[in-house]
């Protein structure tokens, strides 16, 4: 999942794709663990598009924090 892709999502939906991506990356591991993974840089991936999102999140917030108080009343 690209960057691209990832930030006009709003935070729900990026806290959605993180749960989805959790499941997934369990039952991957879970299937490395039995040897049955069949594309072990998969696991890669999906860590790495759990850490974008996680980013993106905290960016999101962090944002939403400041611009209220950069306003001039």
């Amino acid at each position: 999942m690209k960057i691209t892709e990832i930030r006009p999502l709003s935070i729900q939906e990026l806290k959605e794709k993180a749960g989805a991506l959790d499941e997934e990356l369990f039952n991957l591991r879970f299937q490395e663990k039995m040897g049955q993974l069949s594309n072990p840089v998969r696991l890669r991936i999906v860590r790495r598009d759990i850490a974008r999102i996680k980013t993106i999140i905290t960016e999101k917030k962090s944002a939403k924090a400041k611009s209220p108080a950069e306003t001039p009343k």
